[in-house]
């Protein structure tokens, strides 16, 4: 069942994003663990980060100089803030690349691990790693729904809770294109859910 809708993620083709190259780079890894009940792996930001701390985020970061290139970025740095091992990770394939609000172009890969890993949480950027079932987000349980203006468009963004975790921004819009793609979720981020009230 895994495999194929992992077929599907290496099948598909993001969209471009035609930017400036002057953007810093960087790429984050999501992380679905191999099992009857596939879980995605999320982390909560240590609160004390310059940028997005106390935020529910996917390992990732930063593109250094020397990085070959972006899949090796994503596996580095989930190496660094979960202690997860490169040789662990099986990379099946990119998402769309998105702009963040501090501007930096960030680069999704969808990767499979093994059900079962010892993280290593790095304590100074990590305060918690945990799972979610994909099958949570695939029934779209919103608690709200952020409306944001971007590049002449309104994006209407979900937010998730799950447990002690809120769950949305840029990460949110990341789980969207994943679960359409697996499940043919149909969830749109430019047309408002009828339960989205215009304040």
């Amino acid at each position: 069942m895994l495999d194929e809708l992992l077929h599907r993620v290496s099948n598909h083709t993001p969209r471009t994003l035609e930017t400036d190259r002057r953007f810093p780079e960087a790429a984050v890894l999501m992380p679905i663990t191999r099992s009857d009940e596939p879980e995605l792996l999320l982390t909560l930001r240590a609160s004390g980060l310059s940028t997005h701390g106390g935020e529910v985020a996917f390992p990732g970061g930063r593109r250094d100089p020397e990085d070959p290139d972006l899949i090796f970025t994503a596996l580095r740095e989930a190496e660094e803030e979960i202690g997860l091992p490169p040789g662990l990770v099986e990379v099946i394939g990119p998402l769309s690349p998105l702009i963040s609000l501090h501007g930096i172009k960030v680069t999704p890969y969808v990767g499979v691990i093994p059900d079962f890993v010892e993280y290593q949480a790095n304590d100074a950027e990590i305060a918690a790693v945990f799972s979610v079932p994909l099958e949570f987000f695939r029934k779209d349980p919103r608690e709200h729904t952020h409306r944001i203006d971007y590049q002449g468009r309104s994006w209407y963004v979900p937010s998730y809770r799950y447990g002690e975790y809120k769950i949305w921004g840029l990460t949110a819009i990341m789980i969207v294109e994943l679960i359409n793609l697996l499940y043919d979720a149909k969830i749109s981020l430019h047309q408002p859910p009828k339960s989205f009230i215009n304040t």
